[in-house]
């Protein structure tokens, strides 16, 4: 695969040399956020990887190869074209054999991640069950992909557009853990709560470690689900979302919007209809992860 890979010289340097390295999405920075405030987020959060000691490796595609770790001037692109794929794990050897620029969502970066051998990934919340699914079908690619690729997602819990319920079934038949960082509840991304109690529980940094490190020499193979819930003073109160989300998902009917556009449309549908606020807990979730992360990838690595 190596054909394929474009590894930074640092994070080569820290993956050669057994230190903490987390991998970031790019489909943040490309189909997440308006300019600029994609870059000043991705630049901000590779901040925070860095400052809790691990190395931060933004995974986008272009020019052929899967590129582990970006530049501040490649960060910058991403976030301003309007040509960029927003790639999952069917579009990769298109968008890889085109030439073409390719942002990655969390079961793209997951799978690059693993080729690379970075254990540890961080996003805001990843994809899941959606609502209507018993007639959409439409289940993110991020599931699947959790159940045979060994590295672990810490996120803000399931994005609340989706059916958490159902998400958390699935991840239980897939066999992936769920264990959420410092609560019984489950979070839903703008909100700590979710109104389901979490599988499994772990209050430290060293036991999330463990846990990890237990699974993948037992030869479990898949990721471990870590939830992250939102610092309280950023989190948006479940029931004032769910009335923006309902709202979001039936201008969604209305247009038709289907497919791997249906999250970019209905993210960018509440942060415009709440203010920007969404956007700021959106932000303010993924650098708590991004530290949590990063304290995890280091606790793993020692």
């Amino acid at each position: 695969m190596k054909e394929f890979l474009e590894i930074h010289p640092e994070v080569e340097n820290a993956l050669a040399n057994g230190k903490a390295v987390v991998a970031l999405e790019s489909t943040i920075i490309s189909h997440g956020m308006p300019y600029p405030k994609n870059v000043e987020t991705a630049l901000g959060v590779e901040e925070v990887v860095r400052a809790n000691g691990a190395i931060p490796a933004t995974i986008a595609i272009f020019n052929g190869k899967c590129h582990v770790g970006l530049t501040n001037e490649q960060l910058e692109y991403f976030g301003k074209a309007k040509d960029v794929w927003k790639v999952s794990l069917r579009d990769m050897p298109f968008v890889i054999s085109q030439n073409l620029y390719g942002a990655t969502t969390v079961a793209a970066t997951m799978r690059i991640a693993d080729m690379t051998g970075i254990k540890i990934f961080v996003t805001g919340g990843i994809g899941g069950v959606h609502r209507g699914a018993e007639t959409s079908m439409d289940i993110s690619a991020d599931l699947t992909e959790m159940a045979q690729t060994s590295v672990a997602v810490v996120s803000a819990g399931a994005k609340s557009i989706l059916d958490i319920g159902l998400t958390l079934e699935y991840l239980e038949t897939m066999g992936i853990p769920v264990v959420t960082y410092g609560q019984e509840e489950f979070p839903s991304f703008y909100s700590r709560k979710s109104g389901f109690r979490s599988p499994l529980r772990l209050d430290s940094i060293k036991e999330i470690a463990a846990l990890l490190d237990t699974k993948w020499k037992l030869g479990l193979t898949g990721s471990v689900l870590i939830a992250n819930p939102v610092p309280a003073e950023q989190e948006i109160a479940t029931d004032e979302m769910e009335l923006h989300i309902q709202k979001a998902l039936n201008a969604a009917k209305e247009k038709n919007i289907s497919g791997k556009e249906v999250t970019p449309f209905l993210l960018k549908y509440i942060a415009d209809h709440t203010k920007g606020e969404s956007l700021e807990a959106n932000i303010a979730l993924i650098k708590h992860n991004a530290k949590v992360g990063a304290e995890i990838a280091v606790a793993y690595a020692g």
